[in-house]
Parts: structure tokens; C-alpha cells; sequence
């Protein structure tokens, strides 16, 4: 369904029922799509929505609006409009920064974070010359299919990588240039002190894009109440490598906030 937040259309996917919701947001480049497995089985349980953020999946895009902030808002806007009252917030890598900004806001009804590789809150270390070939490659199959092999390190199904492949390249101009140029560099550090939620970080012991290392340096720093799980062997795309390995550990968190 397309919620209107903000001026713009998101798309969400929902599934499941009760007061008690998780909200799931994915990484750049990708979508809603890739909570489908996870949302499926934790829908017995729970209330589950992904959204599809702006200029990504099925969402509208902008000509601007792309900073840390302005999708922050759009989420905080969604949990208002849909009347979320007691959620578990899940950030995928991009996505995890936007968690962690809107966490700091501590809006009403958030109970955790969840973090899935995420991008730390000081500027993201991607080497400036990667930085450069994704600006370049926008678009680009080839390009796409190289990303592919970069983010993931257990062997997907096709369809799967022909998905992740389709969602980086119908990924808006604005949102994809604004990420590399603007967002992935942002500083919000200095408004980590004002997280009141647990925080669990969730990270694939091969991950080339976030490792394990960027998130003991630059994520858990900066955090109060956080601790990381890492799953063997994994790369960067979680949900899509070994989503029944992310269900459970997911599972032990959120029962902890939950029981």
C-alpha cells in the first residue's frame, strides 16, 4: 500500500497484526523486498511493516529532500500515521544511520533498535575512488551485477539476485546521488548520548561493505546501551543470505524487550 508522508508516497509492505509492530527499513540501493522472508515468519507474532524509503523500490521520488533528516522524518511521519504506538525499529545498513537518527528523537513507542550493518553515525568510510565508481555506475547493469558480488558472500538464488539487481536500478537518481555525496558523510554523533532505547548490531563476519571492524570503531563508540551478534560467514545483504540465521537472533532480541 503507498502511505503519503511529507509531501510524497512511500510504499509499505505490511503483514500481521497486533500492537505490538516491527518497522523494517533496507539498505541503499535496495527495498522492501528484502524483508519479505523475515516479515513472513515473524508475522505470526508480530505486526511487521517495511518501507520502501523515498526514490527507492516503489516509493515516489524528489527532486531533493535526501539528508539523514528528511528521511528520518519520513518514518517518524509514517509511525504517526499509521498509529504505532509500541515498535522495534530495524535499520539495514544506510538505513541504520537513519534509525539512529530518528532513536535520538526518542519518539513515543519505540522500545529497541535493531541494526543490521549499519552506517555508523560519523561519516561512512567508503574509499573515495568506490565512492566514485557508484556515481559513475549508476544505472549500469554491469555495474549493478559487480555490486552484487561485492555485498554478498553466500550464494543467493537467481531470482533473488536478479531482485537485487533490479532494486539498484530503480533506485532514483536524486537518492542514489545524494547518499554518496551527502548523507553517507553526515555527523550525527553528537546526538547519540540522547539514544534511551537498547541497541542490537547485527553484522556478517565477511561483510566487505560495513565490517565488523567499522562497527567496533566507529558505531559502538558512540553508543550507550548496544551490543553486536555476528553471523558466520555472511556478507553485507542479511536478510537476503541467511535470513532464517537473522529470524532467530532477531527473535532473541526482540523477546528481550517483548516476553
Amino acid at each position: 500500500m503507498r502511505i503519503s508522508v511529507n509531501g510524497i508516497q512511500l510504499n509499505v509492505l505490511d503483514q500481521g497484526s497486533g500492537p505490538r509492530t516491527i518497522v523494517f527499513m533496507h539498505y541503499f540501493g535496495g527495498s522492501a523486498l528484502e524483508w519479505q522472508s523475515v516479515m513472513t515468519q515473524l508475522a505470526t507474532t508480530y505486526r511487521c511493516i517495511a518501507i520502501d524509503l523515498r526514490g527507492c523500490g516503489d516509493s515516489e521520488s524528489s527532486p531533493t529532500g535526501y539528508s539523514v533528516d528528511d528521511m528520518a522524518d519520513d518514518v517518524a511521519s509514517l509511525v504517526q500515521a499509521m498509529e504505532l504506538t509500541d515498535f522495534v525499529l530495524v535499520g539495514h545498513s544506510m538505513s541504520g544511520k537513519i534509525a539512529l537518527a530518528l532513536a535520538a528523537r526518542q519518539p513515543v513507542g519505540l522500545k529497541s533498535l535493531l541494526l543490521v550493518s549499519p552506517s555508523p553515525p560519523v561519516p561512512e568510510p567508503i574509499p573515495d575512488e568506490e565512492r566514485t565508481k557508484l556515481l559513475e555506475g549508476y544505472g549500469l547493469r554491469s555495474a549493478a551485477e559487480q555490486t552484487l558480488k561485492n555485498i554478498t558472500e553466500v550464494t543467493v538464488a537467481e531470482a533473488v539476485q536478479e531482485q537485487i539487481i533490479a532494486d539498484d536500478l530503480r533506485t532514483s537518481r536524486p537518492a542514489w546521488d545524494a547518499w554518496l555525496l551527502e548523507g553517507s558523510k553526515e555527523d550525527i554523533s553528537d546526538r547519540m548520548h540522547a539514544i534511551n532505547v537498547p541497541i542490537s548490531i547485527l553484522v556478517g563476519t565477511e561483510d566487505r561493505a560495513l565490517p565488523p571492524d567499522v562497527q567496533t570503531r566507529l558505531v559502538l563508540p558512540h553508543l550507550n546501551d548496544a551490543t553486536i551478534d555476528q553471523v558466520k560467514g555472511a556478507g553485507h545483504l542479511l536478510p537476503w543470505e541467511v535470513p532464517d540465521e537473522l529470524i532467530n537472533l532477531m527473535q532473541k532480541k526482540v523477546r528481550l524487550i517483548w516476553p
